[in-house]
């Protein structure tokens, strides 16, 4: 499975007798690990292995620890002095809000890449239904491995992943694939992997239904599920007895809900090493206004907004936006705002690890007629491009490419996103 870490997953999976068998498993719940605790690490390795708290004062509350402070006791939601005095020999560091609603950000957009059915649940965690990337991309668990390694790449944190056929068991599967790994539950494995589990994990069960669960001496899923439905009820409440009892047995109906969000499209580039040469920037802003645009077309939109994003070797981002003087739809427009926002930053041979191109502010191109550049022929680029776009779904894309791009060697390509 790659090269990331599946060690407990793999444990796991054999303990439980599971098969690995993806057919069906659609559903994925990615879970960074320990995450805000993680974005912190990334500009401090030197603390890496040593246990870490992120919260504030000694009236606030933990938002995350590093595992080696879990195995004390901490975790998230506990009130900082109790962290302190389970974990006296802690790190503390106060939280950088702004750093994780970046990672988070970009973490979403790699979601965004493979599926646009993606449904968040905070700024660390997300559903994936990837039904309609599998021809594209491979089998669920290809994806999700994909996925892994994309995140590890472009924002240096890891992320857990649960592969199965519904949200539920999904979620169950990365709780139990963490820290750092990837654990599928097959259809024929749901009902075994789900009834080995406490029955504190289902959703639903606080303390108090837990306390009552208790008393009926039902300790673990089985032992749920082999309780009459009307025991529960009867117990629980009508509503939540029936609804544990079918989760009890791995049914969850809810589909993927897709998060509602502005319209924008956006391609990134991780190299494969950290870049200091403008020139090999400007070439892979080329690349990427292309790509953008090439999208914008296809939409039949055109865009008002070109956002520069730029990482560098220490993780820290910056983002430049330059608002054009009329929409566009044109590789050539997207690529000269891009290069105009990048050289204004004036970098002096500041080492790169990520740039980005993002088109914002789209509307439909029959919405915003546009004007014509002085001694411009009528259609010119326009048609050039998207002569390039036939030829692109006709024989794959890259086919066609502008001259710079056709040595692609000194711009240390490593991955590509595009999303939308």
């Amino acid at each position: 499975m790659s090269r990331r870490q599946v060690g407990r997953a793999d444990g796991r999976a054999a303990a439980l007798g599971l098969t690995g068998d993806d057919t069906g498993c659609t559903v994925l719940h990615a879970d960074m690990d320990a995450f805000y605790a993680s974005v912190e690490l990334r500009s401090r390795p030197e603390l890496k292995g040593l246990p870490v708290i992120v919260g504030g004062g000694t009236r606030g509350v933990v938002l995350s620890a590093t595992y080696e402070a879990r195995r004390s006791g901490v975790h998230a939601a506990m009130p900082m002095g109790r962290a302190r005095r389970l974990c006296p020999q802690a790190v503390i560091i106060q939280p950088s809000h702004g750093q994780y609603a970046e990672v988070s950000r970009g973490v979403m957009e790699v979601f965004r890449s493979i599926t646009p059915a993606v449904e968040p649940l905070s700024l660390d965690e997300a559903f994936l239904d990837v039904s309609g990337a599998l021809r594209r991309l491979g089998s669920p668990s290809a994806i999700a491995t994909a996925l892994r390694d994309r995140i590890a790449d472009e924002q240096g944190i890891t992320v857990s992943v649960g592969v199965a056929a519904s949200k539920f068991v999904a979620k169950l599967a990365s709780s139990a694939a963490k820290p750092d790994g990837l654990l599928v539950v097959g259809v024929a494995d749901t009902v075994p992997f789900v009834h080995s589990l406490p029955v504190a994990d289902l959703w639903g069960v606080g303390p108090k239904t837990h306390e009552v669960l208790t008393r009926l001496g039902l300790t673990t899923v089985a032992d749920l599920a082999h309780t009459p439905v009307r025991t529960l009820e009867r117990a629980l409440g009508q509503a939540q007895g029936a609804h544990l009892h079918e989760l009890a047995w791995g049914r969850d109906p809810r589909s993927v809900v897709p998060e509602t969000r502005g319209k924008s499209i956006s391609a990134d580039e991780t190299f494969s090493r950290d870049v200091d040469d403008p020139r090999v920037v400007h070439r892979e802003l080329l690349r990427l206004s292309e790509r953008v645009a090439a999208r914008v077309r296809g939409e039949g939109m055109v865009a008002r907004t070109v956002v520069l994003k730029v990482r560098f070797a220490d993780f820290t981002t910056i983002t430049r936006s330059r608002t054009l003087r009329q929409p566009t739809d044109l590789g050539r427009d997207v690529h000269a705002a891009a290069v105009q926002a990048f050289d204004g930053l004036g970098l002096d041979r500041a080492r790169i690890r990520l740039v980005g191109v993002k088109a914002e502010g789209l509307q439909p191109l029959e919405t915003a007629p546009l004007q014509l550049e002085l001694g411009a022929p009528e259609h010119g680029w326009r048609d050039a491009e998207r002569a390039v776009d036939d030829l692109s779904r006709r024989f794959g894309a890259g086919v066609v490419r502008p001259g710079t791009l056709v040595d692609r060697k000194s711009a240390g390509r490593a991955h590509e996103a595009g999303h939308h």
